[in-house]
């Protein structure tokens, strides 16, 4: 920040007088990013940032009004996770290399292989600053194993101390670009499709954030935060318009796994949808979902991350299900590739058995495209299958 001397006294100044003082959280509004500007308003009050978020504060809203007062960023760097220098440095690693990593770190002990010092001094160096990068991220993450990760990373370090040689620097670069060059939080959307053989047009309204496939500049990849979601939708034979869908939250994380990181993939949902029922032709139907999965990760066109999830299920609706519910569970697999830099394609399946109140089964398929016509606009087509049940809907979408 392009802050004066006496501003960045004042700001530490204050920063020192807060202590052992607490604020109370509210994810919405009051979080993280909004007593950060405030820190900001201290350095200079003319600024009156916090002003600007009236009902909700999101993080990447805030660096983008930060970017938007003229001359109050004087530089940007990017600073990534240690996870992700040590994917990025990996990158460059051959096969071999990358074999040698797993077994280093499992056995620090391999350094002294003579097919290990095959490598080179150079190569060895670079291998023996990944595992020690992976060992210090562990000993951190990894809690009930912390000594021991520290244990292999003093005998790694004493072994990389032995080659006397530097690894060259490697610039990072962030793999989606700063938040402020993302897509606005808040989507509109109108569209055109059908329901069976019924033509339907849908409006739809998003408070924040991001899906899975919204365009990917500026948002964590392979993530979902969607809250405060709406649809309205028209049937034109029955000339009737309804609430089609309403979600509170919708979020979703895919963590590619791979020889080293095994972070496991979440979702979990909530929300009213539409549905066909057994007494009614579109039935209101609430909806409570949650799984755990893992997901990998491939480039054979472009770039592609497959996912599975084993999954929790509970549907409340009066005139849908017998007993008005239904809870059970299943699985979802599914892929999401990004074919163009603007093109992105998402595809699952899923199979849902109920054997609490109404006892049934759902088998479900979706296939999604997005493509992105500029950092605020994009087009695109979803298509949804249930049992004698099939629609789609292709849409214009606007970000704010």
């Amino acid at each position: 920040l392009n802050l004066t001397e006496n501003q960045i006294r004042w700001m530490l100044m204050h920063a020192w007088e807060l202590g052992n003082a607490y604020f109370d959280y509210y994810f919405f509004k009051e979080n993280c990013s909004y007593h950060l500007l405030s820190l900001v308003e201290v350095a200079d009050p003319t600024l009156r940032l916090r002003d600007q978020f009236l009902f909700w504060t999101v993080p990447a809203d805030t660096v983008r009004l930060l970017t938007r007062q003229p001359g109050l960023v004087k530089a940007v760097t990017y600073r990534p996770a240690r996870s992700t220098e040590i994917k990025e440095k990996r990158k460059t690693l051959t096969d071999g290399e990358q074999q040698w990593v797993g077994k280093i770190v499992k056995d620090p002990g391999q350094v002294e292989s003579e097919d290990f010092h095959r490598l080179g001094e150079k190569r060895q160096a670079f291998v023996l600053d990944v595992v020690s990068d992976y060992l210090r991220y562990k000993s951190v993450t990894d809690k009930g194993q912390a000594e021991t990760y520290k244990s292999k990373n003093r005998t790694v370090l004493v072994e990389r101390s032995k080659r006397r040689v530097k690894s060259d620097p490697m610039a990072i670069e962030s793999e989606t670009g700063p938040p402020e060059r993302g897509h606005d939080t808040s989507r509109v959307g109108v569209g055109v499709g059908w329901r069976d053989d019924e033509l339907v047009t849908e409006a739809t309204f998003r408070l924040a954030y991001h899906d899975l496939l919204d365009p990917d500049d500026g948002y964590s990849p392979d993530s979902q935060i969607e809250l405060l979601s709406a649809a309205v939708r028209y049937y034109e034979d029955r000339d009737q318009t309804r609430l089609e869908r309403l979600t509170f939250a919708n979020v979703l994380s895919l963590s590619p796994m791979d020889s080293l990181f095994k972070t496991p993939s979440w979702k979990v949902s909530a929300g009213l949808e539409t549905v066909r029922g057994t007494e009614c032709s579109l039935c209101s139907n609430w909806n409570l979902n949650g799984g755990i999965g893992a997901a990998f990760e491939t480039h054979w066109l472009r770039r592609e991350v497959y996912f599975a999830f084993a999954e929790a299920d509970a549907n409340y609706s009066e005139d849908g299900y017998e007993d008005n519910h239904r809870v059970g569970g299943g699985g979802t697999l599914g892929v999401m590739a990004t074919l163009t830099d603007r093109l992105k394609m998402l595809a699952s399946g899923s199979y849902l058995g109920y054997a609490i109140g109404d006892t049934s089964d759902d088998a479900r398929g979706f296939v999604g495209l997005r493509y992105t016509v500029q950092r605020n606009w994009a087009l695109r087509f979803e298509f949804n299958h249930r049992d004698h049940d099939d629609q789609g809907v292709f849409s214009v979408q606007a970000f704010f």
